[in-house]
């Protein structure tokens, strides 16, 4: 029996906000698929911060800055663990959510879409870049 580790469980969520994304998007609700995206990823971020030993400072929260400027300024730019296509993910990912949760006009079918395009694979990337469940 294989026991997970804590970044196995940030994957594992990353999987099911994946899993949840498309499904919203197949079934019409956009706001809902931005949310799941955004989450997929900063989920994922997480796990791939914890892989390289990069914590919050005194065992704090997962804030979405620190994950954020964590993940492109550690892993992408200083250590090159992972490609600079990837810095924008989560900003963009981030930018979207708070167009579905904040604003009144909400997001459209093909932002949904590429959300999900751009999500998966972001993980997909996260795994054959030193993301791979150990």
């Amino acid at each position: 029996m294989t026991t997970l580790t804590e970044d196995d469980l940030w994957l594992d969520k990353a999987d099911e906000g994946l899993a949840g994304a498309a499904s919203e998007s197949a079934n019409g609700r956009f706001n809902n698929c931005a949310n799941r995206c955004y989450y997929a990823a900063f989920h994922a971020a997480v796990a791939a911060l914890m892989r390289s030993g990069i914590h919050p400072l005194g065992g704090g929260e997962w804030g979405h800055a620190f994950v954020q400027a964590q993940f492109a300024g550690q892993l992408i730019t200083r250590r090159k663990l992972h490609p600079s296509e990837l810095r924008a993910t989560l900003a963009q990912n981030y930018a979207l959510r708070e167009k579905a949760d904040y604003r009144a006009d909400g997001v459209s079918r093909s932002e949904a879409e590429r959300a999900v395009r751009r999500t998966r694979t972001f993980l997909e990337r996260l795994r054959t870049q030193g993301g791979e469940r150990r």
